[in-house]
C-alpha cells in the first residue's frame, strides 16, 4: 500500500514537470515569434528604403514592432507564471490536497487570444497606410 502511494505521488509529480515543461516551451515559442515579427519588419523597412530609395517613418504606436516586443513580454511573464505555478501544484502534491485552477488558463489565453487580435490589423493594413514614405534626396554629383 505504501509502494502504491509513493508511485502514484512520483506519477503526480512528472506530471506536474510535464507540464510545466509546455509551458516552458510555449513561453520559448512566444519569445520567438515576438524576435521575428519585430525583426522581419524591421528588415522589410530597410529593404524597401534600400531598394525603392524611399525612407519609411514608423509613427505609429500600432506596428509590428510594438507586437512583437508584446509577445516577448507575454513570454517572459508566462515563464515567471509557469514556474510559480509548478512550485505551487508542487507544495499541493506534497500535501495531498491539490486543487486544479482554471485562472491561470483562463488568464494566459486572454492575454494571447487579445495579441493575436491586436495583429490582425497588422496583417490586413496596407503597407503605406501604416509607414508614411518619403522619397530620399538624390546626393549631388560632383564635378
Amino acid at each position: 500500500m505504501a509502494n502504491q502511494n509513493r508511485d502514484s505521488r512520483l506519477r503526480e509529480h512528472l506530471a506536474n514537470e510535464r507540464t510545466f515543461l509546455a509551458w516552458l516551451r510555449t513561453s520559448i515559442s512566444l519569445i520567438g515569434f515576438g524576435l521575428a515579427i519585430a525583426r522581419f519588419s524591421l528588415f522589410l523597412r530597410q529593404l524597401q528604403t534600400t531598394t525603392a530609395e524611399q525612407t519609411v517613418e514608423n509613427n505609429s504606436i500600432f506596428n509590428s514592432e510594438s507586437l512583437g516586443l508584446c509577445l516577448v513580454i507575454v513570454g517572459i511573464i508566462v515563464i515567471a507564471l509557469a514556474a510559480w505555478r509548478y512550485n505551487r501544484v508542487f507544495r499541493q502534491i506534497e500535501r495531498a490536497d491539490y486543487q486544479p485552477s482554471r485562472l491561470f488558463i483562463w488568464f494566459l489565453s486572454i492575454i494571447v487570444m487579445l495579441l493575436g487580435i491586436l495583429s490582425i490589423p497588422l496583417l490586413l493594413a496596407r503597407e503605406n497606410s501604416i509607414y508614411p514614405v518619403k522619397k530620399l534626396d538624390k546626393p549631388q554629383s560632383r564635378k
